[in-house]
């Protein structure tokens, strides 16, 4: 953890609150210029609160999955596009075979070279 901020704790929750009520009409900084703090100090402060009340910051709605299973459903598509991608996509290094094919190619080159 960090040093104990120099600002108390009802002046952060006053800051951010007056930052919600301008309903995003007004940047981090010139809500933090009128209480006399630094925009990244007040971002910084309602990214807390954020987290404090379980929202999910960016979309100020309640997060109803955990990180962890967001990254298992992330992986998966990702392994899914390129298992779908690589199979099929021409590369030139493989002069111009997508990966199924210049695999199929090697084994039987490799099958004639053993016979």
């Amino acid at each position: 953890m960090g040093r104990k901020s120099p600002y108390p704790v009802e002046f952060r929750n006053d800051a951010v609150a007056l930052y919600r009520a301008a309903g995003g009409k007004r940047t981090y900084a010139a809500v933090a210029a009128d209480v006399g703090g630094t925009g990244e100090t007040l971002r910084s402060w309602v990214r807390q609160a954020d987290e404090h009340a379980g929202l999910d910051h960016g979309r100020g709605e309640q997060s109803t999955e955990s990180r962890d299973e967001t990254m298992r459903k992330a992986r998966l598509e990702i392994f899914q596009w390129l298992t779908y991608y690589n199979a099929r996509r021409r590369h030139s290094a493989l002069n111009y075979l997508s990966s199924a094919e210049f695999e199929q190619q090697q084994r039987a080159r490799k099958l004639t070279l053993a016979a």
